[in-house]
């Protein structure tokens, strides 16, 4: 059975600092390209940041460019983004992505999701 469990989020004050992880079981970890999105009140999901099962280059949103890092650590299966100087438009919840194209499909799936709340 595959999981995918966020945690780290919580509330915290604007130009505040959380780091959100996502741990994997289920899958070959390494072999599925991660990644975190999300979903504020009221929007349509978008993509935040991923990371690439081979070589791990990474992309961002725009919006959180030289903010947030996205990293990850094949040993414990666990992907991290490290979220800096946040702001109240980064309130939203987060959800963690694995995806792969194998044998001409794709397999993805995804977490429960974990709520950040950036609020004075």
């Amino acid at each position: 059975q595959v999981q995918l469990v966020e945690s780290g989020g919580g509330l915290v004050q604007p130009g505040g600092s959380l780091r959100l992880s996502c741990a994997a079981s289920g899958i070959t970890f390494s072999s599925y390209n991660m990644s975190w999105y999300r979903r504020a009140p009221g929007k349509e999901r978008e993509l935040v940041a991923g990371i690439a099962s081979i070589g791990g280059s990474t992309n961002y949103v725009d919006s959180v460019k030289g903010r947030f890092t996205i990293s990850r650590d094949n040993a414990k299966n666990t992907i991290y983004l490290q979220m800096n100087s946040l702001i109240p438009d980064d309130t939203a919840v987060y959800y963690c992505n694995a995806r792969r194209y194998l044998g001409g499909s794709w397999s993805a799936y995804w977490g429960q999701g974990t709520q950040v709340t950036v609020s004075s």
